[in-house]
Order: structure tokens, then C-alpha cells, then sequence
């Protein structure tokens, strides 16, 4: 997985990550990965979902992949859930 196809989704309108991942594959790019981490995740996911239903023909959804990171903060360390949602074409 190339990091240039990644989209690192945040704070922002999901639309602004749904032009990301169709941006991606129309520079033609095999594969995207939606990532996010934290209250991110449920964005990632609609990011993916729109994605797929509204805008991309012949991309599927390869895999989902979830995990806990460990990040340090002020107070110690904190668990953050994280995902990543695969993409790919044909």
C-alpha cells in the first residue's frame, strides 16, 4: 500500500474525504485506505460508504481492519480505537 493512497480522515465535512478517495482513483491508484482513529471513525466509515453507493463503479470494499493505539497524553496513556477501510478497484 502506496502512503500516497491514503486518506487520513479528521474533523472536516465528509464530503472533503469522499473528493479524496475519488481523487485517489481517478490519478489511478489500484487501491485507497480510509483511516481514522477516535470520534473519526464513524466519519471514515460514511466517507466509505459514500464513496462506494454514490460516486465509484467497479471498486469494493477489500477489507476492514480495526485496532486499539496506545498515545500519550498530558495525563499518561490513553487507548484509541483506529480503523482502516480498504478500497479497491475492479
Amino acid at each position: 500500500m502506496d502512503k500516497d493512497n491514503t486518506v487520513f480522515v479528521g474533523n472536516k465535512p465528509v464530503m472533503n474525504y469522499v473528493l479524496a478517495v475519488i481523487t485517489q482513483f481517478n490519478n489511478g491508484a489500484e487501491e485507497v485506505s480510509i483511516k481514522a482513529r477516535g470520534k473519526a471513525i464513524s466519519r471514515a466509515v460514511d466517507t466509505a460508504e459514500i464513496s462506494l453507493n454514490k460516486f465509484l463503479q467497479g471498486v469494493t470494499k477489500q477489507g476492514v481492519i480495526t485496532s486499539t493505539e496506545v498515545i500519550d497524553t498530558e495525563s499518561g496513556q490513553t487507548n484509541v480505537s483506529s480503523i482502516e477501510i480498504l478500497l479497491r478497484q475492479g
